[in-house]
């Protein structure tokens, strides 16, 4: 049975960023202006390091690693915009600091999805140890158990993690809160709301792409419409366009996994299979030293990549909790108490 289609809903369901702003900035003195070119012209430039040179560059780790490199340093953006308006919390506005507790609630809880992803991913290269340190023997003994380690490799990393099945709904809530509602009409919220606007639309996207390669699930991939008023909008849609491309393609090739550097080990292991499992005297020939190599290279290159990620997701979330922390200090430090809802939830969030 066909379900009801359900009413069109605006996707700018808090009213459009773009228009608190008039494009001539008349609404702004210089030095907002020029906070505000700044900030977005420094998103532009980080988006522009993530369009690939090549097609194979897209989803290997080190062109991950530079996402949320970059996912960083834009964060870290617009900590540095709001130090520089000179707007302190206490002249935000209630509804402002409402969602900015609870989108960063869910960028910590994705950063503790992938997290546990790559800590999973690296588990397999334990196994991968131990296959490597028993081929080193000449004991067939040894070699049908390096034969059973490499069945629980595979098995190991195709298995689901429960963690990252939770990013999708987390995605679809980050994609509601991305318009903040209005609340005062002064000029440093506007450049404020702005610049924040493109924050969480990078954020957002990449995000979606990680879930998507740890997930191995399209369904995963955002594709968020950005209108070309903004300075920003040409390179960022040039970027999901080219890498969303890319990655719907290779899951379309039914790819065991669509991040490189395991696809890599995966082909090692499936070379390397065969010859262990019909192991013979002429196991000591080129073929199966090529083979032996291939594994220990590519094993290697997967479990550095894993590590410089693994380091960049750390370094996100830290970021994202020291701005949070930072803002429920102040709030504190203020006496902020309204009887809005705000409230309420400055209490549950500091209980979490």
């Amino acid at each position: 049975m066909s379900r009801p289609q359900e009413p069109h809903r605006p996707f700018f369901h808090f009213g459009n960023p773009f228009r608190i702003i008039s494009p001539k900035g008349s609404q702004l003195s210089p030095k907002l202006l020029s906070l505000l070119n700044v900030f977005e012209a420094n998103l532009s430039e980080r988006l522009q390091k993530l369009v690939p040179k090549d097609k194979d560059d897209i989803l290997n780790l080190s062109w991950m690693k530079l996402a949320m490199e970059s996912v960083s340093e834009i964060h870290t953006d617009i900590k540095d915009l709001i130090t520089k308006l000179e707007l302190p919390v206490t002249d935000w506005d209630e509804k402002w600091i409402d969602v900015y507790l609870d989108i960063s609630v869910k960028l910590l809880d994705i950063s503790i999805a992938f997290t546990s992803e790559l800590t999973r991913l690296n588990q397999g290269h334990l196994l991968l140890q131990c296959v490597l340190h028993k081929l080193e023997s000449n004991s067939p003994d040894q070699f049908m158990r390096a034969c059973s380690s490499l069945d629980s490799w595979r098995q190991h990393i195709g298995s689901k993690n429960p963690r990252v099945e939770t990013c999708r709904p987390i995605l679809d809530n980050l994609v509601e809160s991305l318009n903040l509602p209005k609340g005062k009409n002064s000029a440093k919220g506007k450049v404020l709301m702005r610049a924040m606007y493109g924050a969480k639309m990078a954020t957002v996207y990449i995000c979606s792409i990680f879930a998507a390669a740890f997930s191995g699930s399209a369904k995963n991939l955002l594709d968020l419409p950005v209108p070309d008023t903004l300075p920003w909008a040409q390179v960022f849609s040039h970027v999901q366009t080219t890498v969303n491309a890319e990655i719907r393609n290779r899951f379309s090739c039914g790819k065991f996994t669509v991040l490189r550097e395991l696809d890599a080990v995966d082909a090692s292991v499936k070379k390397l299979y065969p010859l262990l499992q019909d192991w013979s005297g002429s196991n000591d020939g080129e073929s199966f030293k090529t083979s032996v190599s291939d594994l220990r290279k590519t094993a290697e290159n997967l479990s550095q990549g894993l590590d410089y990620l693994s380091n960049e997701v750390d370094g996100f979330f830290k970021i994202v909790l020291t701005g949070r922390d930072a803002l429920l200090c102040n709030l504190r430090a203020g006496g902020a108490s309204p009887n809005s809802m705000l409230g309420r939830n400055v209490v549950e969030q500091v209980v979490r």
